[in-house]
């Protein structure tokens, strides 16, 4: 399965100079936006959700989105709803990233992928240590958010991981 992340990941963080909202940079135009919506979903790139969908594996939303992922994104992704990791209440300060542990759980000892900009050595420790199923914890720039290099090496990851 592949847990996804949405700010930083999907939503990336940094701006081209020329962006602007409602432009297509050459990549396919997303849906029109109501005027109240997120203000940074014009940077959500609509041809992710077929990379997305095309990979071997189940995808999974892990983002503080929760249930919104599905009704917001996952139509400008021209995804199905997908399933929602439900958070925990946090339990205090750690090294680790407070979805870390939560993700380990979900998986059940299952091969999974997490994708998300915060992830950090200490969660991949934690994470080989705790997790006896193969896991790529792979992190993303947030500036530039998904991008052909992280495609290809989850894809090739989920390739290896069959």
């Amino acid at each position: 399965m592949l847990f996804l992340d949405v700010d930083g990941t999907l939503i990336p963080f940094g701006t081209p100079a020329a962006a602007q909202p409602g432009a297509s940079h050459g990549r396919p135009m997303a849906p029109a936006l109501p005027a109240d919506a997120h203000p940074l979903l014009y940077k959500v790139d609509p041809g992710h959700g077929r990379r997305l969908e095309a990979l071997p594996c189940d995808l999974v939303w892990a983002t503080t989105w929760m249930s919104d992922a599905n009704d917001v994104l996952a139509p400008l992704l021209g995804l199905p709803p997908l399933p929602v990791v439900n958070w925990p209440d946090a339990d205090g300060v750690s090294v680790l990233h407070w979805k870390t542990r939560g993700l380990v759980e979900w998986a059940q000892g299952r091969p999974f992928v997490w994708v998300d900009d915060e992830i950090s050595h200490a969660d991949q420790q934690w994470v080989s240590t705790h997790h006896h199923a193969p896991a790529l914890l792979h992190r993303v720039d947030p500036h530039r958010g998904l991008t052909e290099h992280d495609f290809a090496a989850i894809e090739s990851w989920l390739a290896q991981a069959r």
